[in-house]
C-alpha cells in the first residue's frame, strides 16, 4: 500500500492523519476478508463513531507535548472496545464519501472477545491472542532458527520461552543455537553490539531455565567479546571517527567511560544508554550463569547509565542528562530500569524505581521512542513490570495501541511514529513477536520477570 497508515484493529482499515482534516480518518486501504471490505473504500473520511463526531483534534507528532493518540484516534479505538464489549459486536461509524455523511456498521466477529479490565492481567482475551501469536511466531522461523534481525531474536524467543509451553521449547533452542553460532571472541560486523547482546540476554534466560551445559562455553564467548567493546580507554578511539564525527568521541577519559555503542572505537555516535542498559542487564545475567564478570566493568556500565540519568528517573541518550522536567524516548529508561534491578550490587533498586516513576507518570511515549520504537516498548515494558502496579497503569494508558495494533489475521501491526525504523517487510512480525513478548510477562516465566534459575 501506498505510505505508511495507522491499522485500525480487527476492521481491516487502515488510515492516514492529515493537517487540513485534524479530526478526520482519511481511508488509505481495507484488507480483504475483513469486516470493512464493501463497505469502506479508500478515500473515504471516517468522522465519527457510536453516534458521535470525532470532535478533538490529532496532535500527531514528537515531543512532550504531543505524544500520545488524543483525537480521532483514540476515539475510534474507544468505539471499537465500546463495540466489543456489546452483545451485538457492531460498530456504528460516520463515514463521508463524496461530500455527503452516512452511517456505516461494521460486524465483529463475535469470536473476538474484549480485553479484560485488568488487562492483560486475568484476561481470557490476551491468552487468546498469546496463543494465536506464539503460533504465527514459530511458523515465521528461519530455517536457521534465527527470526529476521536482532530485535527478533530477542523478543521472539523470549515471548515463547515465557509462555512456559514445552511445545515451544524446540523453536526456542533453535534460536539459542542460532546466537551461538553466529557470535565468537573475534567480530568485524556492522552495528555488532546490538547483535551480541541479544546473544547474551536470551542464552542466558535458556541457560538458567534449562541448566543447558553447552551454553555456558557460547557465553564466555559473548563476554569476552563485549569486553572488546566496551569503552573503558581512550587508546579505543579510531582515527576514523575523529574525523567522521568529531563532536561524537570523548576528549578525556572519562567520558562516555563504561558504555557500549553500535560498533567499537566509537564509530557512529559513540556509546549510548539503550545498548549500555543492555549490556549491564548482560553482565548481570551471566554472572548469574556462572561467568566470571569483572566487576570494575560491571560497574562502569552502571556508571554510565547513572550519568545519563535525571533526577526525574529519565535516561538520556548518552551519559549526559536531560532538562529535569524533560522525557521523552523511554526504551532507554526501560532498558537502564531491568538493568538495575537484576544488578548484582546494592543501591540500584533505588534507581529501578526512580526510572519506574518516569515511565508511569508519562505513559504516552511508550510506543513512540528514538530509532527503534518496538524495542523500546519491549524494555519499556520489561523495566516497568518491576512494579506491577505501574505495569498495569501503563498498558491502561496504552490499550488503544493493543486494540488498533491487532489485525483481522490475528497478527499485530508496526504504528507510525517518530522513527521508520523497523517498517518494512518484517514490520508486522517485529509488532507481533514484540506484542508477543509484553503480553507474556504477566506469566513471570523469565528470570527477568522474577522466576527463579533452574
Amino acid at each position: 500500500m501506498e505510505g505508511w497508515l495507522y491499522n485500525l484493529g480487527v476492521t481491516g482499515i487502515r488510515v492516514k492523519l492529515v493537517e487540513e482534516e485534524p479530526t478526520h480518518l482519511v481511508v488509505g486501504h481495507v484488507f480483504k476478508d475483513s469486516p470493512a471490505e464493501g463497505k469502506i473504500r479508500i478515500g473515504d473520511h471516517i468522522v465519527g463513531a457510536r453516534g458521535f463526531d470525532f470532535e478533538t483534534p490529532h496532535r500527531n507528532g514528537y515531543g512532550m507535548k504531543v505524544f500520545g493518540p488524543q483525537g480521532p484516534i483514540e476515539d475510534f479505538a474507544d468505539a471499537l472496545d465500546r463495540a466489543l464489549q456489546s452483545k451485538k459486536h457492531v460498530l456504528k461509524l460516520k463515514v463521508e464519501r463524496d461530500g455527503k455523511r452516512k452511517p456505516v456498521d461494521l460486524k465483529l466477529s463475535k469470536k473476538i472477545d474484549p480485553y479484560a479490565k485488568s488487562f492483560p492481567f486475568d484476561c481470557d482475551r490476551t491468552e487468546e491472542v498469546l496463543e494465536g501469536l506464539y503460533e504465527v511466531l514459530v511458523e515465521n522461523q528461519r530455517q536457521n532458527g534465527s527470526f529476521g534481525d536482532q530485535v527478533l531474536d530477542t523478543f521472539a524467543p523470549l515471548a515463547l520461552l515465557s509462555s512456559g509451553e514445552r511445545k515451544y521449547r524446540k523453536a526456542v533452542e533453535r534460536n539459542v543455537r542460532f546466537h551461538a553460532q553466529n557470535t565468537s571472541r573475534e567480530d568485524t560486523s556492522g552495528l555488532v553490539n546490538w547483535k551480541y547482546m541479544a546473544a547474551a540476554i536470551v542464552m542466558s534466560e535458556w541457560y538458567l531455565e534449562t541448566g543447558d551445559r553447552w551454553v555456558i562455553e557460547e557465553l564466555q564467548e559473548v563476554y569476552d567479546f563485549l569486553c572488546t567493546t566496551q569503552y573503558l580507554d581512550l587508546s579505543q578511539v579510531s582515527e576514523k571517527v575523529k574525523e567522521s564525527h568529531p563532536d561524537a568521541y570523548p576528549k578525556n577519559a572519562s567520558q562516555q567511560h563504561g558504555g557500549w555503542g553500535h560498533n567499537p572505537g566509537f564509530e557512529g555516535y559513540g556509546p549510548i544508554a539503550m545498548i549500555t542498559g543492555q549490556g549491564a542487564l548482560a553482565f548481570s545475567m551471566m554472572k548469574q550463569c556462572g561467568i566470571e564478570v569483572d566487576e570494575t566493568r560491571h560497574r562502569a556500565a552502571y556508571d554510565f547509565l547513572s550519568r545519563g540519568t535525571g533526577s526525574n528517573g529519565y535516561v538520556w541518550y548518552g551519559d549526559s542528562v536531560a532538562g529535569e522536567n524533560n522525557w521523552a524516548d523511554m526504551g532507554r529508561t526501560g532498558a537502564s530500569c531491568i538493568a538495575h534491578l537484576m544488578s548484582p550490587f546494592r543501591g540500584h533498586k533505588k534507581l529501578a524505581r526512580q526510572n519506574i516513576a518516569i515511565m508511569s507518570e508519562q505513559p504516552d511515549s511508550f510506543p513512540d521512542t528514538h530509532a527503534s520504537p518496538l524495542m523500546g516498548m519491549g524494555y519499556g515494558a520489561l523495566g516497568t513490570f518491576g512494579d506491577q502496579k505501574a505495569f498495569k497503569s501503563l498498558m491502561a494508558s496504552n490499550r488503544w495501541w493493543f486494540l488498533l495494533s491487532e489485525c483481522p489475521d490475528g497478527t499485530f501491526s508496526y504504528q507510525p511514529n517518530r522513527d521508520s525504523n523497523g517498517y518494512g517487510n518484517s514490520s508486522r512480525l517485529l509488532a507481533t513477536a514484540t506484542t508477543a513478548f509484553i503480553l507474556s510477562l504477566p506469566q513471570e516465566n523469565l528470570v527477568m520477570t522474577g522466576k527463579r534459575p533452574r
